[in-house]
């Protein structure tokens, strides 16, 4: 599937759809990584099948940054894990899609949520797996967690080539820009310095995104790959955009109605 530009504006439907109809959820960051997502699953990058989720050849793929759930789960249905009709019970008590990733969830490798912790689980794959590849999203807020810096220690000194993050940089977080609440600094330098291979891209620029994850599949070294990919937060719903107040609230309905308009 090679129309992106299509396919993204539903997808950032479905995720606000999903956000409005529980009243709850996180669409900011869903909707910058979302492009990142679709490139992932739509553009012959990661290796699946959702018709047997469990197939032993598979890739995989956690999100470490698992408020951005929205994402994941419009992804996942368009690729045919479930049906978009659970969309509807979403964030409710006992039903598929919860707020956060869950194991249990057609598609979903690790329960995810709790910052700082994916990239640890992801160098723990990548070390037992070694024929396949683990690609893992953080945000650039959760690389204030000391545990991610550990990991990516861990990465180089097991030359896991294996394993790809993708880092959503939209520079902010749920109290405002990261600069404020706790610069990360330069964070390509930083991944450099812990011996990780790094490429700088447009995180909404779908030839960039594919070009970066086929030059990270080549494995020309023996070190992880890392992809700074700059994004915006809200990507695509103008009132949204670069608006840190939308990292966890739901629109209302002539908000919604706003949205249909924007994205058609």
């Amino acid at each position: 599937m090679k129309d992106w530009t299509k396919l993204a504006p539903k997808l950032r439907q479905d995720i606000v759809n999903m956000v409005y109809l529980a009243q709850s959820g996180h669409p900011g960051g869903s909707l910058s990584i979302i492009d990142i997502l679709i490139v992932l699953y739509f553009g012959g990058i990661l290796k699946y099948d959702s018709k047997n989720p469990q197939w032993e050849e598979r890739d995989y793929f956690i999100l470490s940054k698992g408020h951005a759930s929205p994402a994941l789960y419009a992804v996942l249905a368009e690729a045919g894990y479930f049906s978009k009709e659970e969309f509807f019970s979403f964030r409710q008590i006992d039903s598929l899609l919860q707020g956060h990733p869950v194991n249990k969830i057609p598609g979903v490798e690790v329960s995810t949520g709790s910052l700082g912790q994916g990239l640890s689980v992801a160098c723990g794959i990548a070390l037992g797996k070694k024929d396949k590849n683990v690609f893992v999203a953080l945000g650039d807020g959760e690389l204030q967690e000391g545990q991610v810096w550990e990991a990516a220690m861990t990465a180089a000194h097991y030359q896991l080539n294996n394993l790809i993050a993708i880092v959503d940089k939209n520079n902010l977080q749920i109290d405002g820009p990261t600069k404020k609440v706790m610069h990360v600094g330069d964070i390509a330098k930083k991944f450099e310095a812990f011996n990780w291979e790094v490429q700088k891209i447009d995180g909404h620029n779908f030839s960039a995104i594919e070009t970066a994850f086929k030059k990270a599949l080549e494995k020309k070294s023996q070190k992880p790959q890392v992809i700074v990919a700059s994004t915006v937060k809200g990507k695509g719903i103008s009132f949204m955009e670069n608006n840190h107040n939308w990292h966890g609230k739901a629109p209302s309905e002539e908000e919604m109605e706003q949205v249909k308009k924007e994205l058609g």
